[in-house]
């Protein structure tokens, strides 16, 4: 057996599979609106973005899954399409659309049309002004509705008898996003489009049904990075499943990453697209967010003060470099601490 060099073994064995981003040479800045739409990863990095409170928005239709659905989303957007009740279904006394996530649904149709409307207009104005679009695909599986024929981003709970089950083709997704992406550079040219998969497995298709379909969304996208609109892909799928490459970064369903595993991708994505004066001014608002979370072990008010003023002096300071950020709600927290 050959012999080992000095030091500990773990330290000597290169326990992980290293790559390197390339970094954008587009940024993102506190002067650039972005826009996320898709799976998982889409609502794990544009959380990251409201918690530093950059001009962001994230899945205006709720979590969508399949490359059909962020197509309808994205119609919906810049058609400017206005939903009415011929367009939500009564399931069980709910209304619901088949083209939004459950968190829209209602007993009362007249909210859930609201709730929807409003959505869209607010993605209409973020995406006119946006400098990035990132779209996340998770699955190449989608269901259709029987009574319709129509693709739908989420069954509601609503038995399966009633939809058809299909994995979409390389050529089903890339003829209709060529479509799309053709649509959006001639809507907003100045807009870039970044793709990435979702890393969270789609275990309910079995260990090889989500391995098939995941490959139809890398061939797909891989198309799709020649058109001129597409400016780039980022590997979060890669980074869980090559880089960090163990259960201890996955949470206790063993399917989505953990708290630290996100953190590590949003690392890395934050490396990708943010310059070093972005990501300063984001770590200074993220701790200002999570002070608003602090629990006081002892109840001291000279504590709490100096705490407070801390931190009302950080937001003065961020302000005065960037009038533009709302940071009423912090502002107004620790105010509060201070009686004022």
């Amino acid at each position: 057996m050959p012999e080992l060099p000095d030091g500990d073994f773990l330290d000597f064995m290169e326990l992980r599979t290293t790559f390197n981003i390339i970094p954008s040479s587009a940024k993102i800045t506190y002067k650039d609106p972005a826009l996320f739409i898709g799976s998982c990863f889409s609502a794990s990095i544009g959380e990251k973005f409201e918690a530093g409170h950059m001009p962001v928005m994230v899945n205006p239709s709720g979590t969508v899954y399949n490359p059909v659905s962020v197509i309808n989303t994205l119609d919906n957007i810049t058609g400017k399409r206005e939903y009415t009740i011929n367009d939500l279904c009564n399931y069980n006394g709910r209304w619901v659309s088949f083209n939004h996530y459950s968190d829209f649904s209602s007993e009362v149709p007249e909210i859930v049309l609201k709730k929807i409307n409003d959505k869209s207009e607010m993605a209409r104005k973020i995406i006119q002004n946006a400098r990035f679009l990132f779209v996340t695909f998770g699955t190449a599986r989608i269901y259709r509705w029987k009574k319709s024929g129509k693709i739908v981003s989420n069954c509601h709970k609503i038995p399966s008898a009633e939809f058809i089950h299909e994995l979409l083709t390389v050529d089903d997704i890339v003829a209709g996003w060529t479509k799309q992406l053709d649509n959006l550079s001639t809507l907003y040219p100045e807009l870039r489009i970044v793709f990435t998969i979702s890393p969270v497995r789609h275990w309910k298709d079995g260990a090889h049904g989500n391995q098939v379909s995941k490959s139809v969304l890398f061939l797909a996208v891989e198309e799709l990075l020649h058109h001129s609109s597409v400016t780039g892909y980022f590997p979060a799928y890669e980074i869980l499943m090559d880089d960090l490459r163990d259960y201890r970064f996955y949470a206790d369903d063993m399917l989505h990453p953990s708290q630290l595993a996100k953190e590590y991708i949003w690392e890395a994505f934050s490396q990708c697209y943010l310059n070093d004066d972005t990501r300063a001014i984001w770590n200074e608002i993220n701790r200002i967010t999570m002070a608003t979370s602090h629990r006081f072990l002892l109840d001291s008010d000279a504590g709490k003060k100096k705490f407070a003023e801390k931190n009302l002096s950080l937001i003065d300071s961020i302000l005065s470099r960037i009038p533009s950020i709302d940071l009423n709600a912090e502002r107004r927290y620790f105010l509060d601490l201070l009686g004022t």
